[in-house]
């Protein structure tokens, strides 16, 4: 039996790259720092990221080639602090997140150690296009 991939169906034509995303959102599994997705209305979503003891110029938010990629990266700011318990994690982290086209970044906020992504989805456009047919 013959495995047939997303872009080798006959009838899923330029689809390839969707294949590829999907194999990346698959190895992206890590689950620090964890997170919720959630659909806030019609059109938009929501990401929520826990990341306390980063402040916002430790976190970055940006959209590389339709992914969404968050970073975070703490500042040393533990000079000279003697920890008897350390069990508040504060290593460096990378999330990505693949953007379907027409989902765009509406804002980032953050509070009580939490980073809150909003999404919104576009208003799909009906494109129908007629194609003449020349006699060969």
């Amino acid at each position: 039996m013959t495995k047939m991939t997303l872009g080798a169906h006959p009838y899923l034509l330029g689809f390839e790259q969707l294949e590829r995303m999907v194999e990346q959102a698959a190895k992206s599994g890590e689950g620090y720092p964890p997170f919720n997705i959630e659909q806030v209305s019609d059109r938009g979503y929501r990401i929520t990221l826990a990341v306390a003891g980063f402040a916002e110029d430790d976190l970055s938010v940006t959209v590389e080639d339709r992914k969404l990629v968050v970073r975070g990266r703490q500042s040393d700011r533990d000079e000279g602090r003697v920890f008897l318990h350390r069990g508040i994690a504060g290593r460096q982290f990378m999330k990505s997140f693949v953007l379907a086209d027409g989902v765009d970044v509406s804002g980032a906020t953050t509070e009580n150690g939490l980073l809150h992504i909003d999404l919104e989805r576009a208003e799909p456009e009906t494109v129908i296009q007629t194609i003449t047919i020349k006699k060969g």
